[in-house]
């Protein structure tokens, strides 16, 4: 099966509305298009309408790095599926492991984001990876089946779903995982995929989320 490739920017905590501005204004100029692989960037949330309007019309999407999946109530901080979705996000990153270590998200919270933005054309780029003691003690398939587990269970197809394998021992740290490492968990995750949903399963697009170097 043909899936387009799916180029994701997550720029965390960096740039101000003003810099995502200018910068998303000079990708437009660069002449980035879509014909061989979908792009889009994840700024942060008080930058996005910014992003918005220097990427509206053209062919960068743009996503969010959270969501809440309540669709409104007493959730301070938070941002619902409908507010990213008037500001014109296509895609929102769902599970991300700075969430899990830093903010205490769980597998089952992720997998609630996951389903409540299933068939609202916010599509969920949902995160699992290992840590480095993890991997160690070969349990990097124990650990990204128990991540993934939850929203096998909730959702009935996968709809615009897409997987990241994010190693955690390769974010920030300097060290990336080998292509073979990385097709070797791609293959895992797409078997339990394909075990779940079949055919439907093997459309769901697995991207490479750790850190990347030129070489």
């Amino acid at each position: 099966m043909t899936r387009k490739p799916l180029i994701a920017g997550n720029w965390k905590m960096h740039k101000t509305p003003e810099e995502t501005r200018a910068f998303c204004t000079d990708l437009v100029t660069a002449g980035v298009t879509a014909k061989r692989a979908d792009v889009a960037v994840f700024p942060p949330c008080v930058a996005l309408a910014a992003a918005s309007e220097a990427l509206s019309g053209g062919p960068v999407g743009l996503g969010a790095q959270n969501v809440h999946p309540a669709e409104a109530g007493a959730f301070t901080g938070e941002v619902s599926i409908s507010m990213l979705l008037t500001i014109g996000c296509r895609y929102v990153i769902i599970g991300h492991s700075e969430r899990r270590a830093l903010f205490g998200e769980s597998s089952a919270f992720a997998a609630e984001k996951v389903g409540a933005t299933s068939g609202t054309g916010l599509a969920p780029v949902f995160c699992v990876g290992e840590r480095l003691e993890e991997r160690e003690a070969d349990r990097t398939e124990s650990v990204v089946r128990s991540q993934l587990q939850p929203v096998l269970d909730r959702l009935d197809a996968p709809g615009d779903l897409i997987v990241a394998y994010e190693p955690v021992w390769a974010i920030g740290t300097g060290r990336t995982a080998t292509p073979d490492q990385a097709q070797a968990v791609h293959g895992f995750i797409r078997a339990l995929l394909a075990e779940r949903w079949g055919d439907e399963g093997d459309a769901v697009r697995i991207l490479y989320g750790g850190s990347v170097k030129p070489s």
